[in-house]
């Protein structure tokens, strides 16, 4: 599988649509929240992709990837 060059810059400029959290970054939630979707099932689609991205970043310590982007991204 190839992965999808726009994903990480979805990270830091989509937001939760639903949910506790909506209106925040997806980079923003916290690893409760994205455990408990591991748990109950990501959503399908490109909304369960970027979650499980997420949750898969945050718990084997790759948010480190994701600040220079930020940065680029508020230029």
């Amino acid at each position: 599988m190839i992965a999808d060059p726009q994903t990480l810059p979805q990270l830091i400029t989509t937001k939760m649509p639903f949910g506790k959290y909506k209106d925040r970054y997806l980079y923003q939630l916290p690893v409760t929240y994205l455990e408990w979707f591991e748990r109950k099932g990501f959503p399908p689609g490109k909304w369960g992709m970027l979650l499980s991205t997420m949750y898969i970043m945050k718990t084997n310590g790759l948010e480190e990837l994701l600040p220079p982007l930020i940065k680029n991204a508020r230029k």
